[in-house]
């Protein structure tokens, strides 16, 4: 399925575009679309989701599981050496053998300690064993956690459903990578459930446990977790594959929240998205890190990722600016 993208940042080589990066987005202000760039466009929400499949657990584990294992549960982590002991230890080690992640490498790959793949390594396992733990609470079959059928993925479909409205139906379906099912949603009602968990924020732990350890969330170098920390308890981020990054934001002008959901067309680009992210946030009043440099060039956001009103303030955030090695390769 085709749809139309938005440029929405350029890496520039002394003026002259050399790489542009197309994707589309939308924000949404309580249960409004107010702006977007590119289509409104149909996708799985893949990781992004995983905050609103602990909505399903959400009364369960509030007093069983300790705030590093909450934050785990909605995790695409790094498996680094503090996250893996802490997911261990959400489930009795008996109910370990009910884990069905695939056996992989982690998504940051460190020779000295990651010898080969491991179903703990995936970075869903976190979620995984979460769900299982949850199930048990509520007497629910543990063998078929992953099914279509299991009471788990229907009352996540419900609580859609109490946000976007009875009649919502996922056009797709199918099996995400860590074999949970994954459902189709547009970029707008993607930020609809994220402005969502704004106002859901004091009914649950959720955006506590993502808020206060976002180390948890995704680990070292992660943006997700890096907006976490730089925005001061304000802003929920959870990345997805692919190309995905979803926002939750508290922010006064917004009282009723504020969901902001980008989708990149070529898929996952650290640094594009880090880019982006930081244009947008940093529009909104947040200071977000720069990314890793790139060699000679230099990023040129679109204005279309911010409404009108915030074009201004978009403007004038610092991207990095390296033109002036050019000159000394002219003096050699």
């Amino acid at each position: 399925m085709s749809y139309r993208s938005q440029a929405l940042v350029e890496y520039q080589r002394a003026g002259l575009t050399e790489a542009t990066k197309y994707g589309a987005l939308a924000w949404v202000s309580g249960k409004g679309l107010f702006h977007q760039a590119g289509d409104d466009v149909l996708c799985y929400g893949r990781s992004t989701a995983k905050p609103l499949h602990m909505k399903v657990f959400a009364q369960e584990l509030a007093p069983v599981l300790p705030w590093a294992q909450k934050a785990l549960s909605v995790a695409s982590h790094n498996a680094e050496p503090f996250q893996l002991k802490a997911i261990k230890e959400i489930l009795a080690s008996a109910k370990h053998k009910h884990v069905k992640t695939p056996a992989t490498m982690p998504l940051r790959l460190d020779p000295k300690i990651h010898k080969s793949p491991n179903r703990w390594y995936h970075p869903c396992s976190g979620e995984h064993s979460a769900i299982l733990r949850g199930c048990a609470l509520k007497s629910w079959n543990l063998e078929s956690y992953r099914s279509l059928q299991h009471p788990f993925h229907q009352t996540f479909l419900k609580y859609v459903q109490s946000v976007l409205g009875a009649t919502w139906q996922a056009q797709y379906t199918a099996r995400d990578g860590c074999g949970l099912a994954t459902v189709s949603l547009t970029l707008s009602e993607l930020a609809l459930l994220f402005a969502n968990l704004v106002r859901e924020k004091d009914q649950d732990w959720i955006w506590e446990a993502m808020a206060n350890y976002p180390q948890y969330v995704g680990g070292r170098n992660r943006l997700d977790t890096t907006i976490m920390q730089s925005c001061e308890g304000k802003v929920l981020a959870k990345e997805g594959a692919d190309g995905l990054l979803g926002l939750a934001i508290q922010h006064p002008d917004h009282p009723q929240g504020l969901g902001v959901m980008i989708k990149l067309a070529h898929g996952t680009d650290n640094q594009a998205m880090w880019y982006i992210a930081r244009g947008i946030l940093g529009s909104l009043g947040w200071s977000l890190p720069l990314p890793a440099a790139l060699f000679r060039q230099n990023p040129k956001l679109a204005s279309e990722i911010v409404p009108p009103f915030l074009r201004e303030r978009l403007a004038k955030l610092a991207m990095r600016d390296l033109s002036h090695e050019l000159d000394d390769i002219f003096k050699e």
